[in-house]
């Protein structure tokens, strides 16, 4: 009667509830598996190398002035020397870095890590070399300044594996360090003391072999920068500070070229102000959250790649199982109506099954994409839900066409959702036209039942029953 329809309402209700809660469990498991895989890149970048910044060549020379102050008063006086340390910072009048950043995938338990190893050309020419000339700040002062030192610095020196200075027509002797008080970790090599006095142009060239993780930055330091990055790796992320001017994706990889003059960029203000190097990273606050960290305002200028593996499986999982909800709902309301409309009635219990084994779908995809390539995971899990559905489907609804159909329509619905995952752009709109479309079917399917009639029909079965 009245009340055993009540009691079946709530009865659902409550499975609803259950299975909102089991799927919340799921996306738990998801941000779990998530988190251990940046664990797995801490693990790779600790015993490799980071995430790398690349700040050079760059031109220094470090003064001490010091003078002499007359200081007491006119009984006794007496001479108190001064002192005053300060480095002179010279970026070039034009950069060139050029490079092929070769792929490695490494695998730390079940987690792809993508490194590379750049195979970098970097190319710097001074045109005026004033600055290295300072002059004294004090009346009477005496300026002792060192000899010019060329640096090149990055944010993590483990992934140095050889460097070769060209400068003077000659080759250079590099040591570890950079003599510089921000910028510690790189290179330098010391330049006679004659090239602060010298009118022609400096040039100079360094071959550099540099291995990261992930992601590498470059700070365009000249007055004219030219940046251009290859790679075999076919799914890069372009950010930072510019975008390239100019790019070529392809499926065997990519071509990226920046070109940015001093009108445009502050990063040779940045290095004078002494600004940090950021070695740019994603700290996810969930699967495909990615925040800069620190923020990008307080680090020197720089372009970034990232290479990025876009078919990631807890991304892709976590995308997967918001859509779980939605996915009991319908299947829900399927069963509901071919309960009414066939007079076949289904006990709570089986739809507390098949919303359980909904909700396996999203568990069992996130454990085979770990193993499987995703869209093969995917295949394996749908087609498992969907056979085990349908089969239980023809036996709870009693009619082999109904179930078969049942079983028909969560496909479809596997299907919308596995073209969901792999738009980006227009998942939103895709999602919203499938929703609506659901939703004029019913509407169509049902637009001459009769409510109240149905209603009746089921309170005085419920009575025959009883009687």
């Amino acid at each position: 009667m009245k009340s055993l329809g009540m009691k079946k309402a709530l009865a659902l209700v409550a499975i609803v509830l259950v299975l909102m809660l089991g799927l919340d469990r799921i996306e738990g498991v998801v941000r779990d598996r998530a988190y251990h895989r940046n664990l797995a890149t801490q693990a790779v970048s600790q015993s490799l190398a980071g995430a790398q910044t690349l700040l050079g060549p760059l031109l220094h020379v470090s003064c001490v002035e010091t003078w002499d102050v007359l200081q007491g008063n006119e009984h006794e006086r007496k001479l108190v020397e001064q002192r005053q340390e300060r480095t002179h910072v010279l970026a070039p009048t034009e950069l060139s870095v050029g490079g092929d950043a070769a792929p490695q995938v490494l695998k730390r338990g079940l987690y792809p890590i993508p490194t590379y190893l750049l195979h970098g050309q970097i190319q710097a020419r001074w045109d005026q070399l004033e600055a290295l000339r300072p002059a004294p700040t004090q009346k009477n002062s005496r300026l002792q300044c060192g000899a010019p030192v060329l640096m090149v610095a990055v944010t993590d020196t483990r992934g140095v594996r050889s460097a070769k200075l060209t400068a003077l027509g000659q080759e250079r002797m590099l040591k570890p360090g950079t003599f510089h008080a921000v910028y510690k970790q790189g290179l330098h090599a010391l330049l006679p003391d004659a090239v602060r006095h010298q009118t022609e142009p400096l040039q100079v060239q360094l071959n550099l072999e540099l291995a990261g993780t992930e992601q590498l930055s470059i700070v365009p330091l000249g007055e004219q920068s030219t940046i251009h990055v290859r790679s075999a790796w076919p799914h890069p992320s372009f950010g930072g500070h510019f975008l390239p001017s100019e790019r070529e994706v392809r499926a065997d990889g990519f071509d990226a070229h920046w070109r940015l003059s001093a009108l445009a960029t502050s990063a040779s203000q940045d290095v004078v102000a002494g600004k940090p190097l950021c070695a740019w990273s994603w700290n996810e606050g969930g699967p495909g959250e990615e925040v800069d960290a620190p923020p990008i305002d307080n680090c020197a200028q720089s372009v970034r790649l990232r290479l990025i593996d876009p078919i990631n499986p807890y991304t892709l999982a976590d995308r997967a199982t918001k859509y779980g909800l939605l996915f009991v709902a319908l299947t829900f309301v399927t069963v509901g109506l071919v309960e009414l409309l066939q007079r076949r009635a289904v006990h709570p219990v089986q739809y507390l099954l098949v919303g359980s084994a909904l909700s396996a779908f999203f568990l069992l995809l996130l454990s085979l994409s770990e193993h499987l390539p995703f869209a093969l995971a995917y295949g394996v899990a749908a087609s498992a839900c969907v056979l085990l559905l349908g089969y239980y489907a023809v036996h709870m609804l009693g009619r082999l066409g109904q179930g078969l159909l049942l079983g028909l329509g969560i496909g479809v619905l596997y299907g919308v959702l596995f073209v969901l995952l792999r738009l980006e752009q227009t998942a939103l709109v895709v999602g919203s036209v499938a929703l609506f479309a659901v939703l004029a079917s019913i509407m169509v399917l049902t637009r001459k039942v009769d409510w109240y009639g149905l209603g009746q029909g089921a309170r005085s079965g419920e009575a025959g029953v009883q009687a």
